[in-house]
Protein backbone atom coordinates (compact mmCIF):
# COMPACT_ATOMS: atom_id res chain seq x y z
CA UNK A 1 0.00 0.00 0.00
CA UNK A 2 1.00 3.34 -1.03
CA UNK A 3 0.72 5.88 1.79
CA UNK A 4 -0.26 9.46 0.83
CA UNK A 5 -1.63 12.98 2.89
CA UNK A 6 -4.75 14.22 1.72
CA UNK A 7 -5.64 16.75 4.65
CA UNK A 8 -8.46 18.97 4.21
CA UNK A 9 -8.95 22.75 4.65
CA UNK A 10 -12.60 22.94 6.10
CA UNK A 11 -13.76 19.99 7.92
CA UNK A 12 -17.20 20.05 6.23
CA UNK A 13 -14.82 17.72 3.32
CA UNK A 14 -14.65 14.87 6.10
CA UNK A 15 -18.73 14.38 5.17
CA UNK A 16 -17.87 13.01 2.06
CA UNK A 17 -13.96 11.61 3.07
CA UNK A 18 -15.52 9.45 5.71
CA UNK A 19 -17.38 7.64 2.81
CA UNK A 20 -14.86 7.60 0.25
CA UNK A 21 -12.41 5.81 2.77
CA UNK A 22 -15.13 3.92 4.99
CA UNK A 23 -16.29 2.51 1.23
CA UNK A 24 -12.63 0.86 0.82
CA UNK A 25 -12.25 2.55 -2.77
CA UNK A 26 -8.82 3.93 -1.99
CA UNK A 27 -7.70 0.59 -0.22
CA UNK A 28 -8.71 -1.09 -3.98
CA UNK A 29 -6.17 0.88 -5.55
CA UNK A 30 -3.65 0.19 -3.31
CA UNK A 31 -3.64 3.50 -1.29
CA UNK A 32 -3.43 4.40 2.46
CA UNK A 33 -4.89 7.69 2.67
CA UNK A 34 -4.09 10.06 5.88
CA UNK A 35 -7.22 12.71 5.26
CA UNK A 36 -8.63 13.03 8.80
CA UNK A 37 -6.38 16.16 9.39
CA UNK A 38 -6.96 19.98 8.78
CA UNK A 39 -4.23 22.18 7.14
CA UNK A 40 -3.96 26.29 7.53
CA UNK A 41 -3.64 28.00 3.76
CA UNK A 42 -0.24 29.09 3.78
CA UNK A 43 0.39 25.62 5.44
CA UNK A 44 -0.90 24.00 2.41
CA UNK A 45 1.21 25.84 0.04
CA UNK A 46 3.76 25.28 1.91
CA UNK A 47 3.95 21.39 2.35
CA UNK A 48 2.40 21.15 -1.52
CA UNK A 49 5.48 22.98 -2.79
CA UNK A 50 8.16 20.93 -0.92
CA UNK A 51 6.37 17.46 -1.55
CA UNK A 52 5.36 17.04 2.25
CA UNK A 53 2.05 16.24 1.24
CA UNK A 54 0.75 14.40 -1.82
CA UNK A 55 -2.68 16.03 -2.43
CA UNK A 56 -4.55 18.74 -0.70
CA UNK A 57 -8.90 19.05 -0.78
CA UNK A 58 -8.31 22.86 -1.46
CA UNK A 59 -7.32 26.26 -1.80
CA UNK A 60 -9.44 27.44 -3.52
CA UNK A 61 -8.73 31.39 -3.57
CA UNK A 62 -5.18 31.81 -3.22
CA UNK A 63 -3.54 29.77 -5.50
CA UNK A 64 -4.37 32.31 -8.55
CA UNK A 65 -2.02 35.69 -6.75
CA UNK A 66 0.26 32.34 -6.10
CA UNK A 67 0.45 31.76 -9.59
CA UNK A 68 1.00 34.80 -11.07
CA UNK A 69 4.09 34.89 -8.14
CA UNK A 70 5.38 31.43 -9.61
CA UNK A 71 3.83 28.70 -7.65
CA UNK A 72 2.87 25.47 -9.52
CA UNK A 73 -0.10 24.65 -8.04
CA UNK A 74 -2.73 22.36 -10.19
CA UNK A 75 -6.21 21.50 -10.01
CA UNK A 76 -6.68 17.87 -11.01
CA UNK A 77 -10.60 17.20 -10.18
CA UNK A 78 -14.00 18.66 -8.57
CA UNK A 79 -15.85 16.84 -6.35
CA UNK A 80 -18.62 20.01 -6.36
CA UNK A 81 -19.44 22.84 -8.99
CA UNK A 82 -22.42 24.55 -6.69
CA UNK A 83 -22.82 26.00 -3.19
CA UNK A 84 -25.92 25.25 -1.27
CA UNK A 85 -27.09 27.67 0.99
CA UNK A 86 -30.55 28.13 2.51
CA UNK A 87 -31.31 31.70 4.35
CA UNK A 88 -31.32 31.91 8.16
CA UNK A 89 -33.13 34.30 9.90
CA UNK A 90 -35.26 34.71 13.11
CA UNK A 91 -38.78 33.81 12.65
CA UNK A 92 -40.14 37.12 13.77
CA UNK A 93 -37.51 39.19 11.67
CA UNK A 94 -39.95 40.00 8.09
CA UNK A 95 -37.00 38.64 6.14
CA UNK A 96 -38.41 36.00 3.84
CA UNK A 97 -36.36 36.61 0.35
CA UNK A 98 -32.53 37.74 0.17
CA UNK A 99 -33.76 41.62 -1.35
CA UNK A 100 -35.16 41.67 2.26
CA UNK A 101 -32.13 41.00 3.78
CA UNK A 102 -31.12 45.32 2.22
CA UNK A 103 -29.98 47.39 4.85
CA UNK A 104 -29.48 44.23 7.09
CA UNK A 105 -26.42 42.55 8.65
CA UNK A 106 -25.45 39.16 7.79
CA UNK A 107 -23.12 37.23 9.98
CA UNK A 108 -20.09 35.56 7.87
CA UNK A 109 -16.84 33.72 9.06
CA UNK A 110 -13.82 32.04 6.82
CA UNK A 111 -12.15 33.36 4.11
CA UNK A 112 -13.72 31.05 1.00
CA UNK A 113 -17.15 31.31 2.50
CA UNK A 114 -17.17 35.02 3.66
CA UNK A 115 -15.95 35.55 -0.54
CA UNK A 116 -19.15 33.42 -1.68
CA UNK A 117 -21.83 35.74 0.67
CA UNK A 118 -20.61 38.89 -0.73
CA UNK A 119 -20.25 37.11 -4.40
CA UNK A 120 -23.94 35.57 -3.89
CA UNK A 121 -25.22 38.82 -2.47
CA UNK A 122 -23.76 40.93 -5.01
CA UNK A 123 -24.82 38.55 -8.32
CA UNK A 124 -28.58 38.98 -6.50
CA UNK A 125 -28.76 42.93 -6.53
CA UNK A 126 -26.57 43.62 -2.74
CA UNK A 127 -23.53 44.70 -3.24
CA UNK A 128 -21.59 45.03 0.07
CA UNK A 129 -19.30 47.94 -1.29
CA UNK A 130 -22.37 50.09 -2.03
CA UNK A 131 -23.43 49.45 1.45
CA UNK A 132 -26.29 47.95 0.43
CA UNK A 133 -25.91 44.99 2.73
CA UNK A 134 -23.34 44.39 5.98
CA UNK A 135 -21.11 41.66 6.41
CA UNK A 136 -20.32 41.07 10.04
CA UNK A 137 -17.36 38.72 10.15
CA UNK A 138 -17.53 38.95 14.09
CA UNK A 139 -19.48 40.15 17.08
CA UNK A 140 -18.73 40.07 21.06
CA UNK A 141 -20.67 36.80 21.90
CA UNK A 142 -16.86 34.80 21.91
CA UNK A 143 -17.52 32.34 25.46
CA UNK A 144 -14.33 31.88 27.10
CA UNK A 145 -13.73 28.13 28.64
CA UNK A 146 -11.91 28.24 31.79
CA UNK A 147 -9.48 25.85 33.37
CA UNK A 148 -10.05 25.26 36.99
CA UNK A 149 -6.62 24.69 38.57
CA UNK A 150 -6.50 21.59 40.98
CA UNK A 151 -4.95 23.77 43.96
CA UNK A 152 -8.43 25.71 43.85
CA UNK A 153 -7.64 29.25 43.07
CA UNK A 154 -9.39 31.11 40.37
CA UNK A 155 -10.24 29.52 37.08
CA UNK A 156 -7.32 30.37 34.07
CA UNK A 157 -9.06 31.64 30.94
CA UNK A 158 -7.61 28.95 28.12
CA UNK A 159 -9.05 29.89 24.43
CA UNK A 160 -11.78 31.01 23.31
CA UNK A 161 -14.55 29.13 21.79
CA UNK A 162 -16.09 30.97 18.76
CA UNK A 163 -20.67 30.64 18.56
CA UNK A 164 -21.79 29.20 15.67
CA UNK A 165 -22.59 32.03 13.14
CA UNK A 166 -26.19 30.92 13.79
CA UNK A 167 -25.90 31.80 17.23
CA UNK A 168 -25.18 35.41 16.15
CA UNK A 169 -28.77 35.29 14.57
CA UNK A 170 -30.47 33.83 17.65
CA UNK A 171 -29.17 36.37 20.24
CA UNK A 172 -29.69 39.26 17.95
CA UNK A 173 -26.00 40.14 16.59
CA UNK A 174 -27.05 40.11 13.20
CA UNK A 175 -30.19 40.00 10.94
CA UNK A 176 -28.84 36.91 9.15
CA UNK A 177 -26.67 34.32 8.01
CA UNK A 178 -25.81 31.78 4.78
CA UNK A 179 -25.87 28.54 5.94
CA UNK A 180 -25.09 24.93 4.62
CA UNK A 181 -25.67 21.29 6.31
CA UNK A 182 -25.12 20.84 9.24
CA UNK A 183 -25.14 23.91 10.52
CA UNK A 184 -28.21 24.87 8.76
CA UNK A 185 -30.11 22.05 10.76
CA UNK A 186 -28.91 22.89 13.81
CA UNK A 187 -29.84 25.98 13.49
CA UNK A 188 -33.48 25.28 12.46
CA UNK A 189 -33.50 22.88 15.76
CA UNK A 190 -33.06 25.96 17.88
CA UNK A 191 -36.21 27.53 16.22
CA UNK A 192 -34.75 29.63 13.43
CA UNK A 193 -35.58 30.28 9.77
CA UNK A 194 -34.30 28.61 7.23
CA UNK A 195 -35.20 30.16 3.76
CA UNK A 196 -33.79 28.05 0.69
CA UNK A 197 -32.33 29.90 -2.17
CA UNK A 198 -31.15 29.44 -5.33
CA UNK A 199 -27.59 27.32 -5.46
CA UNK A 200 -24.48 29.58 -6.47
CA UNK A 201 -22.14 27.86 -8.87
CA UNK A 202 -18.94 27.45 -7.54
CA UNK A 203 -15.12 25.86 -6.58
CA UNK A 204 -15.43 24.67 -3.18
CA UNK A 205 -15.54 21.73 -0.80
CA UNK A 206 -13.56 18.90 -2.15
CA UNK A 207 -11.04 20.00 -4.75
CA UNK A 208 -8.07 17.79 -5.73
CA UNK A 209 -5.06 19.57 -5.79
CA UNK A 210 -1.41 18.89 -5.77
CA UNK A 211 1.54 20.56 -7.25
CA UNK A 212 2.73 19.89 -11.35
CA UNK A 213 6.09 18.54 -10.82
CA UNK A 214 4.21 16.18 -8.14
CA UNK A 215 1.39 15.34 -10.97
CA UNK A 216 4.34 14.58 -13.81
CA UNK A 217 6.77 12.39 -11.50
CA UNK A 218 3.76 10.06 -10.59
CA UNK A 219 0.95 10.06 -12.93
CA UNK A 220 0.06 6.02 -11.73
CA UNK A 221 -0.50 7.12 -8.52
CA UNK A 222 -2.50 10.37 -9.57
CA UNK A 223 -4.36 7.61 -11.75
CA UNK A 224 -5.13 5.56 -8.47
CA UNK A 225 -5.91 8.58 -6.54
CA UNK A 226 -8.39 9.65 -9.04
CA UNK A 227 -10.15 6.12 -9.73
CA UNK A 228 -10.62 6.39 -5.55
CA UNK A 229 -12.28 9.69 -5.60
CA UNK A 230 -14.70 8.62 -8.48
CA UNK A 231 -15.78 5.18 -6.80
CA UNK A 232 -16.29 6.37 -3.42
CA UNK A 233 -18.16 9.39 -5.21
CA UNK A 234 -20.18 5.68 -6.78
CA UNK A 235 -20.60 4.01 -3.49
CA UNK A 236 -21.73 8.07 -1.92
CA UNK A 237 -24.71 7.79 -4.77
CA UNK A 238 -25.77 4.52 -4.65
CA UNK A 239 -25.29 3.51 -1.15
CA UNK A 240 -27.69 5.73 0.77
CA UNK A 241 -28.16 4.02 3.98
CA UNK A 242 -24.54 2.94 3.95
CA UNK A 243 -23.40 6.03 3.33
CA UNK A 244 -25.66 8.02 6.18
CA UNK A 245 -24.12 5.48 8.88
CA UNK A 246 -20.90 7.02 8.10
CA UNK A 247 -21.69 10.29 8.58
CA UNK A 248 -24.17 10.01 11.38
CA UNK A 249 -20.80 7.92 13.15
CA UNK A 250 -18.04 9.47 11.59
CA UNK A 251 -18.80 12.56 10.96
CA UNK A 252 -19.25 14.92 14.09
CA UNK A 253 -17.26 18.28 13.77
CA UNK A 254 -20.26 20.70 13.75
CA UNK A 255 -22.18 18.52 16.84
CA UNK A 256 -23.44 14.51 16.91
CA UNK A 257 -26.32 14.40 14.67
CA UNK A 258 -29.50 12.42 14.48
CA UNK A 259 -30.21 9.26 12.00
CA UNK A 260 -32.66 12.21 9.96
CA UNK A 261 -30.38 14.76 10.19
CA UNK A 262 -27.52 12.39 8.70
CA UNK A 263 -30.24 11.67 6.08
CA UNK A 264 -30.74 14.99 5.08
CA UNK A 265 -26.97 15.99 4.71
CA UNK A 266 -26.22 13.10 2.82
CA UNK A 267 -29.34 14.12 0.30
CA UNK A 268 -27.92 17.68 0.11
CA UNK A 269 -24.62 16.40 -0.67
CA UNK A 270 -25.58 13.49 -2.99
CA UNK A 271 -27.24 15.98 -5.42
CA UNK A 272 -23.92 18.45 -5.96
CA UNK A 273 -21.84 15.48 -6.17
CA UNK A 274 -19.92 15.16 -9.63
CA UNK A 275 -19.13 12.15 -10.56
CA UNK A 276 -16.47 13.09 -13.35
CA UNK A 277 -14.80 15.15 -11.35
CA UNK A 278 -15.19 18.10 -14.13
CA UNK A 279 -15.53 21.85 -13.11
CA UNK A 280 -17.98 24.14 -14.53
CA UNK A 281 -16.80 26.83 -16.21
CA UNK A 282 -19.83 28.84 -13.99
CA UNK A 283 -18.76 27.60 -11.33
CA UNK A 284 -14.36 28.25 -12.05
CA UNK A 285 -15.81 31.96 -13.12
CA UNK A 286 -17.32 32.52 -10.00
CA UNK A 287 -14.48 31.49 -7.73
CA UNK A 288 -12.28 33.89 -10.00
CA UNK A 289 -14.22 36.58 -9.22
CA UNK A 290 -13.09 35.89 -5.56
CA UNK A 291 -9.49 35.52 -6.44
CA UNK A 292 -9.50 38.78 -8.09
CA UNK A 293 -11.01 40.60 -5.11
CA UNK A 294 -8.96 38.89 -2.47
CA UNK A 295 -5.25 38.96 -4.14
CA UNK A 296 -4.65 41.65 -7.31
CA UNK A 297 -2.29 39.56 -8.32
CA UNK A 298 -5.08 37.03 -9.35
CA UNK A 299 -5.79 39.41 -12.46
CA UNK A 300 -2.95 38.29 -13.76
CA UNK A 301 -3.46 34.33 -14.13
CA UNK A 302 -5.95 32.92 -16.66
CA UNK A 303 -8.76 31.12 -14.30
CA UNK A 304 -8.01 27.72 -16.44
CA UNK A 305 -4.43 28.17 -16.08
CA UNK A 306 -4.13 26.21 -13.18
CA UNK A 307 -6.65 23.34 -14.26
CA UNK A 308 -5.16 20.30 -15.78
CA UNK A 309 -7.60 17.70 -16.61
CA UNK A 310 -5.93 15.13 -18.44
CA UNK A 311 -5.80 12.62 -16.09
CA UNK A 312 -9.71 13.24 -15.60
CA UNK A 313 -10.09 12.81 -18.87
CA UNK A 314 -7.97 9.94 -19.53
CA UNK A 315 -9.88 7.98 -16.57
CA UNK A 316 -13.49 9.39 -18.32
CA UNK A 317 -12.31 8.45 -21.64
CA UNK A 318 -11.41 5.25 -21.05
CA UNK A 319 -14.90 4.42 -19.84
CA UNK A 320 -14.40 3.30 -15.92
CA UNK A 321 -16.67 6.01 -14.51
CA UNK A 322 -18.88 4.50 -17.15
CA UNK A 323 -19.16 0.89 -15.72
CA UNK A 324 -19.54 1.83 -12.67
CA UNK A 325 -22.77 3.78 -13.31
CA UNK A 326 -24.12 1.27 -16.03
CA UNK A 327 -24.29 3.86 -18.33
CA UNK A 328 -24.03 2.69 -22.32
CA UNK A 329 -21.21 4.84 -24.45
CA UNK A 330 -23.53 4.96 -27.28
CA UNK A 331 -26.40 6.51 -25.06
CA UNK A 332 -24.35 9.19 -23.67
CA UNK A 333 -23.05 10.16 -20.27
CA UNK A 334 -26.64 11.21 -18.17
CA UNK A 335 -27.87 9.62 -15.54
CA UNK A 336 -31.27 7.61 -15.71
CA UNK A 337 -34.05 10.15 -16.48
CA UNK A 338 -36.34 7.96 -14.17
CA UNK A 339 -33.64 7.07 -11.29
CA UNK A 340 -32.87 10.88 -11.10
CA UNK A 341 -36.61 11.65 -10.66
CA UNK A 342 -36.69 9.00 -7.93
CA UNK A 343 -33.95 10.81 -6.36
CA UNK A 344 -35.64 14.58 -6.22
CA UNK A 345 -38.57 12.78 -5.14
CA UNK A 346 -36.44 11.48 -2.36
CA UNK A 347 -35.01 14.68 -1.64
CA UNK A 348 -38.44 15.91 -1.25
CA UNK A 349 -39.94 13.31 1.13
CA UNK A 350 -37.30 13.56 3.45
CA UNK A 351 -37.51 17.01 3.98
CA UNK A 352 -41.45 17.39 4.25
CA UNK A 353 -41.22 14.32 6.88
CA UNK A 354 -38.85 16.22 8.74
CA UNK A 355 -39.47 18.38 11.87
CA UNK A 356 -37.50 21.36 12.48
CA UNK A 357 -35.86 19.70 15.27
CA UNK A 358 -34.83 16.97 13.16
CA UNK A 359 -36.73 13.83 13.60
CA UNK A 360 -39.14 12.80 11.67
CA UNK A 361 -43.28 13.84 11.55
CA UNK A 362 -44.01 10.08 12.60
CA UNK A 363 -41.90 10.13 15.47
CA UNK A 364 -42.68 11.35 18.85
CA UNK A 365 -39.72 13.04 20.70
CA UNK A 366 -39.66 15.62 23.16
CA UNK A 367 -38.82 18.69 21.17
CA UNK A 368 -42.26 19.84 20.70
Amino acid sequence: MDKISFPYRASSHLVLLHVINESGAWAKHGLDVNYDFQILKNDAHRAVANGEIEFVGGNHISTYGHRARGDDWVYLGQTVNSYNLALCVRADSGINTLSDLRGKRVGTRGNHPGLNDWLLLKQRGLDVDRDEVELVREVDGLASEEAQPDDGSAPVATKKKRAPVWRWVLDGKVDAALLTPPSSLFAEAAGLKLINIEPLPMIWFTTISSSMRFVQKHPNLVDRFLKGVIEGIHFFRTERERSIKVIQERYTKEGQMNRDQAAFVWQNTVTMLEPRLFPSMAAIANVYEEAKRSDPDARRVNPMALWDLHHTRHIDDSGFTDRLYGVNRGRGHAIDPEKAAEKAAEQIRILEAMKACGHMESEHCECE
